[in-house]
Protein backbone atom coordinates (compact mmCIF):
# COMPACT_ATOMS: atom_id res chain seq x y z
CA UNK A 1 0.00 0.00 0.00
CA UNK A 2 1.36 3.58 -1.04
CA UNK A 3 2.08 6.01 1.68
CA UNK A 4 0.67 9.70 1.54
CA UNK A 5 4.35 10.65 0.56
CA UNK A 6 4.24 8.01 -2.09
CA UNK A 7 1.09 9.26 -3.88
CA UNK A 8 1.69 12.85 -3.55
CA UNK A 9 5.33 12.29 -5.17
CA UNK A 10 3.41 10.24 -8.12
CA UNK A 11 0.92 13.08 -8.60
CA UNK A 12 3.52 16.12 -8.88
CA UNK A 13 5.54 13.96 -11.03
CA UNK A 14 2.01 12.77 -13.26
CA UNK A 15 1.06 16.53 -13.55
CA UNK A 16 4.76 18.40 -14.46
CA UNK A 17 4.63 15.52 -17.15
CA UNK A 18 1.06 15.61 -18.29
CA UNK A 19 1.43 19.91 -18.47
CA UNK A 20 5.31 20.19 -19.88
CA UNK A 21 6.76 22.12 -16.35
CA UNK A 22 9.09 20.74 -13.79
CA UNK A 23 8.26 19.28 -10.71
CA UNK A 24 9.37 22.18 -8.61
CA UNK A 25 6.82 24.12 -10.47
CA UNK A 26 4.26 21.64 -9.40
CA UNK A 27 5.48 21.86 -6.14
CA UNK A 28 5.28 25.56 -5.80
CA UNK A 29 2.08 25.18 -6.68
CA UNK A 30 1.24 22.32 -4.08
CA UNK A 31 3.07 24.68 -1.08
CA UNK A 32 1.18 27.88 -2.10
CA UNK A 33 -2.07 25.51 -1.66
CA UNK A 34 -1.16 24.15 1.14
CA UNK A 35 -0.81 28.01 2.80
CA UNK A 36 -3.86 28.70 1.19
CA UNK A 37 -5.87 26.18 3.29
CA UNK A 38 -6.14 24.47 -0.26
CA UNK A 39 -8.14 26.63 -2.19
CA UNK A 40 -5.99 29.84 -2.91
CA UNK A 41 -2.67 30.00 -4.13
CA UNK A 42 -0.29 32.82 -4.83
CA UNK A 43 3.53 31.74 -5.57
CA UNK A 44 5.83 32.92 -8.01
CA UNK A 45 7.92 30.36 -10.46
CA UNK A 46 9.92 30.73 -13.38
CA UNK A 47 7.41 27.89 -14.90
CA UNK A 48 4.38 30.03 -14.79
CA UNK A 49 6.11 33.43 -15.98
CA UNK A 50 6.72 34.59 -11.90
CA UNK A 51 4.06 35.61 -9.98
CA UNK A 52 1.13 33.70 -10.04
CA UNK A 53 -2.15 33.42 -8.50
CA UNK A 54 -4.90 31.11 -8.56
CA UNK A 55 -8.49 30.26 -6.63
CA UNK A 56 -11.41 28.98 -8.11
CA UNK A 57 -12.71 31.19 -10.75
CA UNK A 58 -9.47 33.41 -10.89
CA UNK A 59 -6.03 32.12 -12.67
CA UNK A 60 -3.48 34.89 -13.16
CA UNK A 61 0.07 34.09 -13.93
CA UNK A 62 3.21 36.32 -14.74
CA UNK A 63 2.16 36.80 -18.58
CA UNK A 64 -1.36 38.05 -18.13
CA UNK A 65 -2.26 37.47 -21.97
CA UNK A 66 -0.84 33.86 -21.91
CA UNK A 67 -4.09 32.18 -21.96
CA UNK A 68 -2.32 28.53 -22.54
CA UNK A 69 -0.29 29.02 -19.44
CA UNK A 70 -3.23 30.04 -17.29
CA UNK A 71 -5.13 27.09 -18.83
CA UNK A 72 -2.41 24.63 -17.35
CA UNK A 73 -1.75 26.41 -14.09
CA UNK A 74 -6.08 26.21 -13.64
CA UNK A 75 -5.59 22.58 -14.04
CA UNK A 76 -2.82 21.67 -12.21
CA UNK A 77 -4.03 23.85 -9.02
CA UNK A 78 -7.75 22.39 -9.80
CA UNK A 79 -6.47 18.97 -9.44
CA UNK A 80 -4.42 19.64 -6.31
CA UNK A 81 -6.70 21.59 -4.34
CA UNK A 82 -9.18 18.72 -4.63
CA UNK A 83 -6.22 16.37 -3.76
CA UNK A 84 -5.75 18.26 -0.83
CA UNK A 85 -9.13 18.28 0.23
CA UNK A 86 -9.28 14.65 0.04
CA UNK A 87 -5.78 13.78 1.56
CA UNK A 88 -5.72 16.80 4.87
CA UNK A 89 -2.73 16.82 6.29
CA UNK A 90 -2.27 16.03 10.03
CA UNK A 91 -0.68 18.79 12.09
CA UNK A 92 3.50 18.14 12.66
CA UNK A 93 6.01 19.72 15.19
CA UNK A 94 9.35 18.97 14.93
CA UNK A 95 12.32 21.08 15.11
CA UNK A 96 11.98 22.67 11.69
CA UNK A 97 8.88 23.76 12.14
CA UNK A 98 10.04 25.46 15.50
CA UNK A 99 12.89 26.97 13.85
CA UNK A 100 10.62 28.00 10.56
CA UNK A 101 7.92 29.65 13.42
CA UNK A 102 11.06 32.08 15.21
CA UNK A 103 12.31 32.77 11.05
CA UNK A 104 8.43 33.68 9.80
CA UNK A 105 8.85 37.30 10.32
CA UNK A 106 12.37 38.09 8.88
CA UNK A 107 12.53 40.32 6.07
CA UNK A 108 8.45 40.82 6.40
CA UNK A 109 6.73 44.14 6.08
CA UNK A 110 3.67 43.85 8.62
CA UNK A 111 3.70 44.11 12.01
CA UNK A 112 5.04 41.59 14.23
CA UNK A 113 2.75 41.15 16.25
CA UNK A 114 0.87 39.58 13.84
CA UNK A 115 2.62 36.49 12.98
CA UNK A 116 2.43 34.57 9.65
CA UNK A 117 -0.16 35.90 7.24
CA UNK A 118 -2.50 32.91 6.04
CA UNK A 119 -2.45 34.78 2.74
CA UNK A 120 -0.49 37.02 1.23
CA UNK A 121 0.89 38.55 -2.15
CA UNK A 122 1.62 42.12 -3.93
CA UNK A 123 1.21 43.88 -7.09
CA UNK A 124 2.82 46.81 -8.88
CA UNK A 125 3.30 49.08 -5.56
CA UNK A 126 0.15 47.51 -3.44
CA UNK A 127 0.60 44.39 -1.10
CA UNK A 128 -1.63 42.82 1.33
CA UNK A 129 -1.44 40.54 4.33
CA UNK A 130 -4.42 38.98 5.81
CA UNK A 131 -4.46 37.99 9.51
CA UNK A 132 -7.63 35.63 10.56
CA UNK A 133 -6.34 34.95 13.65
CA UNK A 134 -6.18 38.35 14.98
CA UNK A 135 -8.88 39.52 12.31
CA UNK A 136 -6.46 41.70 10.98
CA UNK A 137 -6.10 43.24 6.87
CA UNK A 138 -2.74 44.83 6.32
CA UNK A 139 -2.74 46.87 2.88
CA UNK A 140 0.68 48.84 2.21
CA UNK A 141 -0.05 50.95 -0.89
CA UNK A 142 3.05 52.76 -1.79
CA UNK A 143 4.80 53.09 0.72
CA UNK A 144 1.37 53.67 3.30
CA UNK A 145 0.25 51.22 5.84
CA UNK A 146 -3.47 51.10 6.68
CA UNK A 147 -4.66 48.36 9.18
CA UNK A 148 -8.12 47.09 8.49
CA UNK A 149 -10.37 44.99 11.03
CA UNK A 150 -11.54 41.76 9.14
CA UNK A 151 -14.45 41.40 11.79
CA UNK A 152 -15.31 37.46 11.21
CA UNK A 153 -14.15 37.43 7.48
CA UNK A 154 -11.52 34.94 7.14
CA UNK A 155 -10.07 36.23 4.32
CA UNK A 156 -9.19 33.63 1.40
CA UNK A 157 -8.57 34.84 -1.96
CA UNK A 158 -8.05 38.28 -3.80
CA UNK A 159 -8.56 40.43 -6.97
CA UNK A 160 -6.65 43.24 -7.82
CA UNK A 161 -8.25 45.50 -10.57
CA UNK A 162 -6.02 46.41 -13.70
CA UNK A 163 -7.40 50.17 -13.20
CA UNK A 164 -5.72 53.07 -12.37
CA UNK A 165 -7.17 52.58 -8.76
CA UNK A 166 -5.56 49.28 -8.52
CA UNK A 167 -8.50 48.62 -5.57
CA UNK A 168 -8.19 45.08 -4.20
CA UNK A 169 -11.59 43.47 -3.61
CA UNK A 170 -11.41 40.14 -1.18
CA UNK A 171 -12.89 36.79 -0.48
CA UNK A 172 -14.60 35.65 2.69
CA UNK A 173 -16.83 32.62 3.68
CA UNK A 174 -19.39 35.47 3.33
CA UNK A 175 -18.13 36.11 -0.51
CA UNK A 176 -17.28 39.74 -1.58
CA UNK A 177 -15.18 42.43 0.52
CA UNK A 178 -14.46 45.70 -0.24
CA UNK A 179 -11.54 47.15 1.53
CA UNK A 180 -14.47 50.23 1.81
CA UNK A 181 -16.45 47.99 3.90
CA UNK A 182 -13.65 46.84 6.59
CA UNK A 183 -13.26 49.38 9.59
CA UNK A 184 -9.41 50.67 9.60
CA UNK A 185 -7.68 50.92 12.86
CA UNK A 186 -4.91 52.05 12.20
CA UNK A 187 -2.87 53.67 9.30
CA UNK A 188 1.29 55.02 9.25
Amino acid sequence: MMTNTQKEAELIARLARQHGVTDGAVMAVLEALRRGGGTMAQFSHVDFGGMSQWSSGLTMVGDMFDDSLKAKLNTIAAELSAYLRDHPAKPQRDDTSYRSAAMAHAGSWWPEEFGSPSAAGSQNNMRYAAFPEQSRLVIDDHGKMEIYDTGDHRISGVSQSQSTDSTLTFVSQHGVVRVSDLKRVSAT
